[in-house]
């Protein structure tokens, strides 16, 4: 399934039994890195390279793909610090709430932990629709 051909009379370069050369990885980032260096066209490059267009195009769609994933990993989730003030209540005939003031006025009030899921919804709905403002 493997054969070895010589390249350069110094590198040993393994292809597969369709005649395609496998490029070790290391040697694809060389090329990678020397293509965003280079400045010019990719089909340019590919060509000087000794490449086809399209394994190239694959290769930084491939490495794109792999940075992004690295970035999101590595990106923590936005915190957002609120004040939170703790209160006596002013009627004992009600139970343990927790009245969250937003900006702008608006209150919500949580008395019981049914309530709770619906709540984050709503805080939810309202971040979305100030992120998209």
């Amino acid at each position: 399934m493997t054969n070895t051909t010589e390249d350069s009379g110094s590198q040993l370069l393994k292809s597969d039994a369709l005649g395609r050369v496998r490029t070790p990885p290391e040697r694809r980032e060389q090329l990678l890195d020397e293509f965003e260096r280079s400045g010019i066209s990719g089909i340019k490059f590919a060509a000087l390279a000794g490449l086809k267009y399209q394994t190239l195009a694959t290769w930084l769609q491939q490495r794109k793909r792999r940075r992004t994933a690295t970035i999101k990993r590595k990106t923590p989730a936005k915190v957002r610090w609120l004040e939170a003030v703790v209160g006596q209540t002013t009627d004992p005939g009600t139970g343990p709430s927790l009245r969250v003031q937003l900006p702008g006025g608006a209150r919500l009030e949580i008395s019981g932990a049914k309530q709770i899921p619906l709540a984050a919804a709503l805080l939810r709905a309202l971040a979305k629709a100030a992120a998209a403002c």
